[in-house]
């Protein structure tokens, strides 16, 4: 199953976990968790397809969030299961510190630094 197999990665998790803060652009992601750009859009797809998050474009700029209410049950399920079981970990916390400083920095000055 495609939803099993997103959330065997913990690195997809941990993009699960950081989404609970809202919606992030990809050089945001890309920006926290210091992946290539070709890993975060891989790692992105992936989670996409499982249908645990949306997307939209606006102008140059893709934003991603997770799946909302119209999301099949069984994604809705997985990702309150990662949330509620992985959720509280170190890592979960150092990642959540670190996106409060991203979110605090406009995303275009981020895509500049990566020269997106």
């Amino acid at each position: 199953m495609a939803i099993t197999r997103a959330i065997s990665d913990p690195s997809r998790v941990r993009i699960l976990l950081a989404l609970r803060q809202g919606e992030l652009c990809v050089c945001q992601i890309t920006g926290l968790f210091g992946f290539a750009p070709s890993t975060v859009s891989k790692h992105l797809s992936i989670l996409h397809q499982a249908g645990l998050i949306q997307s939209r474009k606006t102008e140059r700029w893709v934003y991603y969030r997770l799946a909302g209410k119209s999301a099949p049950a069984a994604a809705r399920e997985a990702i309150g299961w990662v949330h509620k079981s992985l959720g509280r970990t170190g890592e979960a916390a150092r990642d959540a510190k670190n996106l409060k400083k991203i979110l605090a920095t406009d995303p275009a000055e981020i895509c500049r630094r990566q020269r997106c």
